[in-house]
């Protein structure tokens, strides 16, 4: 009895975050929520960037006996996730398109005979017939979906797949569903409850955990500017700690690295087209703060848990709201203070009202982006359902003499209308398996004594290979053989071509996946009221943003109007704020103190009562103000109790 009672123990929420993870404690509502799930109800979780939303499906999973089936739209996330939890012993993998038949296969396979604790599929995935097949044989314990505002046509990132993913529920039963975004308006909200087809528990009442969203200890700064480096290299150098700085394309992330460095700052850079190994080498430098600031497109930062970042940094200001906080509120996640700076110009409202245009095509452009990638792919009408190409955007729109910008909105296009996924670089490992008897390898060997050595490095290196696919890095396994890498691939394609083994080159780039059947181009149609809707919400995420930028009004104030908080008060450290209180302070007030402090504490590092002491009675409110002021704008800094002037 005793040793059951023990068993029964270790499957606790908490042995599990302590087993796993190494905490003694959950964040705020992680426990609340992982006990609605527990209790077998639907539930939606809203938690900020930061929140530990992952170990909200992860624990109950492991709580109870099967397989948990998370649906992601992210490639890199799920990858990311996957890694993690194998550094943890627990098992997990991910299908995502680019991948090989038959390793999407095995993969299915070890689901149903109970060697997967985790399988991750895009939403795309999820809903192929093979998919589906596998899933009624398998025993599932929980359906999380991850980016549960992809549901929501009312939401910043609307993927039609998701629309389809409550139709997997008739395969599992009273499986339980936990929806989870760290971003949702009251009608996004509404509407993911309602298209995933959540049931209310016995009260009636639909499980719903939101935590706050109001971070009090990040500075919302508009900064309205024409030299936004400038301004950029002057806020850095007031501001020290980590940062991350976000620009619009990848062009720039390599420019504006380049000038930091030239001033001194340990930058990098980082986007989506670098290679695996590239990013993450530069990631683990930011994360062990080896480089100070990363300049990033908006492919940094996901799944990243960087306690320290004191600014988050934007040079360009993003299409919504929603993608704005979940990228500020990157910063301060060890509840210091923090700066989510906007670097802002007039010329930011029209370049995004440009884009907005630009990403609204008329059906013209969107047929014969359509009809190209027929003839770019080599498809025939009537066939390509489930098939995933790889796909250089800038390569088709030369060929076909069309405009990137607007190639690209034409898939978006397509996308949303449930025809094509258009993924934006998927890294897939080289693997290799052994498809002969160990008779005929050896007969192979003495046949051919040039490839000996390298045969049986490939037998000691890559155990397992003579019984499944096993994942490796030429690089490294050229290295290990002292040999280029260019020798080592011509050796291991004709291997290939003598049906000795299977070999997969890694795969580095884009994939374009038919959802539906090609068809004559004349005969594409698109959803045309829905359209105009995405259109209208898109227009109205826009002003929004522009607003945001530029009205004078509390920055936190607007944010957490904009996720339904209306009732909050203004934040007391957003420019805004400042400007305010200085207005009250009297300028010219704050003008004579701020001479003065600065002027007792060139001589000296002084402590707030002995510098207040230094003026009158009736002085000495004010003074506080200013000393507060000049510490948000890096004039002051201080050490333990002391004051001192940067």
């Amino acid at each position: 009895m005793s040793v059951i009672l023990a068993q029964l123990s270790m499957t606790t929420p908490e042995s599990i975050l302590k087993q796993y993870w190494g905490f003694d404690n959950f964040r705020p509502l992680q426990r609340d929520i992982i006990q609605s799930v527990l209790d077998g109800q639907d539930t939606l979780a809203l938690l900020p960037t930061g929140g530990g939303k992952s170990v909200c499906f992860q624990i109950p999973a492991l709580c109870t006996e099967g397989v948990c089936i998370v649906v992601s739209p992210l490639i890199a996330l799920m990858k990311d996730q996957v890694e993690n939890l194998k550094k943890r012993d627990i098992s997990a993998a991910a299908i995502y398109s680019g991948m090989h038949y038959k390793d999407i296969d095995r993969i299915l396979d070890n689901a149903v005979y109970g060697g997967l604790k985790f399988l991750y599929l895009s939403p795309e995935r999820l809903l192929t017939e093979l998919a589906k097949e596998r899933i009624k044989r398998m025993k599932v314990n929980l359906l999380a979906i991850d980016e549960a505002h992809c549901v929501s046509q009312w939401g910043y990132d609307f993927r039609p797949s998701y629309l389809q993913v409550a139709n997997i529920r008739q395969h599992l039963g009273n499986v339980p569903v936990l929806a989870l975004t760290a971003t949702a308006t009251p009608d996004v909200v509404k509407d993911i409850c309602e298209k995933l087809e959540f049931k209310p528990d016995t009260a009636k009442n639909l499980r719903i955990f939101q935590q706050d969203f109001n971070r009090k200890n990040l500075a919302y700064v508009v900064r309205n500017v024409e030299d936004k480096e400038a301004k950029l290299l002057e806020i850095l150098q007031k501001i020290q700690g980590s940062s991350v700085v976000y620009v619009r394309n990848r062009k720039r992330t390599k420019e504006l690295a380049h000038f930091l460095l030239q001033k001194g700052i340990k930058t990098d850079f980082y986007h989506a087209g670098l290679s695996p190994d590239e990013r993450s080498m530069k990631q683990d430098a930011w994360i062990t703060d080896k480089t100070r600031v990363i300049v990033a497109t908006n492919a940094f930062g996901m799944g990243i848990d960087k306690p320290n970042v004191r600014s988050v940094i934007h040079l360009d200001l993003p299409d919504s709201l929603e993608a704005y906080f979940q990228e500020a509120g990157r910063g301060g996640r060890d509840a210091q203070k923090s700066f989510s700076v906007l670097l802002y110009n007039k010329l930011d409202a029209a370049n995004l009202t440009y884009q907005f245009e630009m990403g609204y095509p008329d059906m013209k452009d969107i047929r014969r982006t359509y009809e190209a990638l027929g003839s770019y792919l080599q498809l025939a009408v009537g066939g390509g359902l489930g098939e995933s190409f790889d796909f250089n955007i800038t390569d088709f729109s030369d060929r076909f003499k069309l405009e990137v910008l607007k190639t690209y909105s034409c898939l978006k296009v397509l996308e949303q209308d449930g025809w094509v996924s258009f993924t934006e670089g998927v890294f897939i490992s080289s693997s290799m398996k052994v498809i002969v008897n160990r008779e005929t390898l050896y007969d192979y060997e003495l046949k051919h004594k040039d490839v000996d050595k390298i045969i049986k490095a490939m037998l000691r290196a890559f155990q397992g290979v003579m019984n499944d696919y096993v994942e490796f890095n030429e690089q490294r396994f050229a290295q290990f053989l002292r040999m280029s890498v260019m020798d080592l691939e011509k050796i291991l394609h004709r291997f290939h071509l003598d049906t000795i083994i299977d070999y997969r080159p890694k795969k580095d780039k884009p994939q374009l996946t038919f959802l539906r059947d090609r068809v004559d181009s004349q005969h594409l149609t698109i959803d045309y009221t829905l359209y105009m809707f995405r259109k209208k919400r898109a227009e109205f995420r826009l002003k929004k943003a522009i607003e945001y930028a530029e009205l004078s009004i509390c920055r936190s104030q607007q944010l957490l109007h904009y996720f339904g908080q209306t009732d909050t008060a203004s934040c007391g450290i957003c420019d805004v704020c400042i400007d305010k209180s200085k207005e009250e302070l009297d300028s010219n007030d704050f003008d004579v103190f701020k001479e003065k402090i600065n002027r007792l504490l060139k001589r000296e590092p002084l402590g707030l009562k002995e510098i207040a002491d230094s003026f009158s009675e009736k002085q000495r409110t004010k003074v506080i103000q200013t000393i507060g002021f000049m510490l948000d704008e890096g004039g002051l800094k201080k050490e333990g109790d002391k004051f001192r002037v940067k």
